[in-house]
């Protein structure tokens, strides 16, 4: 049971103020004038003021309600790095068994939160305890014990508490550890151009003395790293040269030192995506004919091409008793473009080509260097690759992946596409750009060619002419590529005959696979991250595969069962992937997938430390205790004491109760407040009639 005297004013507090002033003024008159009943007029004022002012005897019947501590455990992956996990399974015994003890002598309620790492967004502890705050009346709460290892990442969630705070610390204080940190990495980067990035390879915690370097590799897009030794604990700039146009992947990483915590933060992923500056095609076309624009207008089209096109109007055997001074003819500057520049361009097209004396064998013999050396040279070859002016006939041959049987086969054909060209980027899925259904014995709805040189392929024929003869053929050629299209009637195509056909789309396919687009490469493994899991795509022109091979982040290696989707083309997945970068290996091919960032949150810091939760824990009267050092006792303290001593942590005793019922006496009742009042006025009158 508790009493308090309570008050319920009858009348404004100004206005009982004036009316105290009033009797103030009235008590000092009576006292000038001399009154005997000064005091009795006095006691009167004050019964009537105490009646206006609301007198009551509140009763309340109370019951006492348990206390409520918060443990909050920290289930990050930081804290599972060495011996953490076991000394928060020794601390949450411990806890259980003091807190049990205090509720013995005074009910407590215990509120146990797990707290998992959230990806990218790392450890939100403060946040967890803030929830679990905002569910539980604050005059209950005695306090939080935060079993963690202080690498929280939402410091600014909770900056008030209304108990004590006790940070319990898990790891050790010579704890240390080695990242990577990179600084500035470019976005898009030039194909062939040296980039820089700003890089730093780091000590934290208690490192031990050693020598002021470290070794930096980096691997880009799975090729071999190259190593750099650099200063510890400095900004580094090292170059990087794209070789390729699209998303290139660039692995940075420092070897992994004994004593340190963990290497998940020793390698970072940096994505840059590869841009060529422009491309630049030579195209050199022989006599004109109606498909002569076809491969101008498809290069013109790409505003990052830049396009050199020379026409032979006026061959050497030609005679038209024309004076060469009349002519307004540009003169084709052949040693300038086949000795001098000729390495210069990402491709050369000889459409409908013949030897005629212009190009002699020496500048033959520099483009079979330049294909080597990583050129690419397409052949879209007429009738004359067949006869004795074929291109062929050059020192070409040596680098074409057909040679002709010197027969040229006439009549309508419908192009076709094998069982490899299914499989190839740059015939796959062609035969869904036609015009029309297609035929019963599987040829695409397309409209027909009329011409085509037989010939006898070394390549891979993506594309079949008349009588299953080779149409289009690829060829690898040392760092450079090759294609021979051996017929000049793609045209038609872009003409609507008999409906046309994907012509654009081949050709332009065609053509950035010989300048080594990424997206058309036939033998490539890629990875990507997509919601939690990782996709694994592998293209070939086999039908199988070796098995697929890849590492988690933590160095666990598993099989990845894959699935041929569509011809050539096999995907898998692996479903409830950890964060961080995935190494994938594929018989020669490797690459890289990130799920979630590359260095997760949890391991930019993984030294435990109690700088972050320490002004939580200080402004709230509590403190920062290792683990290491032993389990503190527990005890309940009075609320608004220090909370925090030597070999102790405490809870605040809340003293909360439940009320059950209230009941409450009126003291000064108005009738007997007013009969009192007038009785010591009359006695005060009578005092001083005598």
């Amino acid at each position: 049971m508790f009493e308090a005297v309570s008050f319920d004013p009858t009348l404004p507090p100004p206005v009982l103020l004036a009316l105290a002033a009033l009797a103030l003024l009235a008590l000092a008159l009576a006292l000038w004038r001399g009154l005997v009943g000064w005091w009795l007029r006095a006691l009167a004022a004050l019964v009537l003021l105490f009646a206006l002012a609301g007198p009551s005897l509140r009763r309340e019947d109370r019951t006492p309600v348990p206390n409520i501590a918060l443990v909050v455990l920290d289930d990050s992956a930081s804290n599972a790095l060495d011996d953490r996990r076991e000394q928060l399974s020794a601390a949450l015994d411990g806890l259980r068994e003091e807190l049990r003890r205090l509720d013995e002598t005074r009910p407590l309620e215990v509120r146990e939160i797990r707290v998992t790492d959230k990806g990218a967004d790392g450890t939100k502890l403060l946040t967890a305890l803030g929830d679990a705050m905002a569910e539980l009346p604050a005059d209950r709460i005695a306090g939080a014990i935060l079993v963690t290892d202080g690498q929280i990442h939402d410091p600014e969630a909770l900056t008030a508490f209304p108990a004590p705070v006790q940070v319990l610390l898990t790891g050790h204080a010579t704890d240390w550890d080695r990242r990577v940190v990179v600084e500035t990495a470019p976005a898009f980067a030039i194909v062939d151009e040296a980039v820089s990035l700003t890089l730093r390879v780091e000590d934290l915690g208690a490192a031990p003395a050693e020598g002021g370097t470290a070794t930096l590799s980096l691997a880009l897009d799975g090729d071999a790293p190259r190593d750099f030794q650099v200063p510890l604990n400095q900004s580094v700039t090292l170059p990087v040269t794209l070789k390729r146009g699209g998303l290139n992947t660039l692995r940075v990483a420092t070897p992994a030192r004994a004593g340190e915590l963990t290497d998940r933060n020793n390698s970072r992923i940096v994505s840059i995506n590869g841009v060529r500056d422009r491309l630049r095609v030579l195209l050199v076309s022989g006599e004109p004919y109606p498909g002569e624009r076809t491969w101008r207008n498809l290069l013109k089209s790409d505003a990052s091409v830049d396009l050199v096109h020379f026409t032979i109007l006026r061959p050497p055997d030609k005679q038209d008793f024309v004076p060469v001074f009349e002519l307004s003819l540009i003169a084709f500057p052949t040693q300038e473009l086949f000795m001098e520049k000729v390495d210069e361009f990402d491709l050369i097209i000889f459409d409908r080509y013949k030897r005629r004396g212009i190009l002699p064998n020496t500048y033959f013999d520099n483009i079979v260097r330049y294909v080597r050396d990583g050129g690419a040279l397409l052949i879209a070859s007429g009738a004359d690759f067949a006869g004795a002016e074929s291109l062929y006939r050059s020192p070409l041959r040596d680098v074409l992946p057909v040679e002709p049987t010197g027969r040229v086969i006439d009549g309508g054909f419908t192009p076709r596409i094998p069982l490899v060209g299914e499989r190839h980027p740059v015939t796959a899925g062609l035969g869904d750009h036609a015009p029309h259904p297609a035929a019963p014995d599987g040829t695409p709805g397309w409209g027909r060619w009329f011409r085509a040189v037989e010939v006898k392929a070394r390549g891979p024929v993506i594309m079949e002419g008349p009588e299953n003869t080779p149409l289009l053929v690829l060829q690898r050629e040392g760092e450079g590529r090759v294609a021979v299209l051996t017929s000049d009637e793609a045209w038609l195509w872009s003409r609507g005959y008999e409906g046309g056909g994907p012509q654009m789309e081949l050709l332009r396919r065609l053509a950035h696979w010989l300048m080594k687009e990424p997206e058309l490469e036939e033998e490539v493994l890629l990875g990507s991250g997509d919601e939690g899991a990782v996709i694994v795509t592998r293209r070939t022109l086999g039908d199988t595969i070796p098995e697929v091979i890849a590492t988690s982040p933590s160095g666990v290696e598993s099989a990845v069962p894959m699935t041929e989707v569509t011809p050539g083309r096999w995907q898998g997945r692996i479903e409830n992937a950890e964060n961080g970068a995935w190494r994938l290996a594929n018989g020669d091919l490797a690459t890289t997938a990130v799920v979630g960032p590359a260095a997760p949150s949890e391991f930019r810091d993984p030294v435990s430390t109690g700088d972050i939760l320490g002004p939580l824990a200080s402004g709230t009267r509590g403190g920062v205790k290792r683990l290491e050092d032993g389990l503190p006792r527990t005890r309940m303290v009075r609320e608004g004491r220090v909370a925090d001593g030597r070999g102790w942590i405490g809870l605040a005793d809340r003293r909360a109760y439940q009320l059950r019922d209230i009941r409450q006496v009126e003291l000064a009742p108005g009738w007997a407040m007013l009969l009192l009042s007038a009785g010591l006025v009359f006695a005060a009158w009578r005092l001083e009639g005598r």
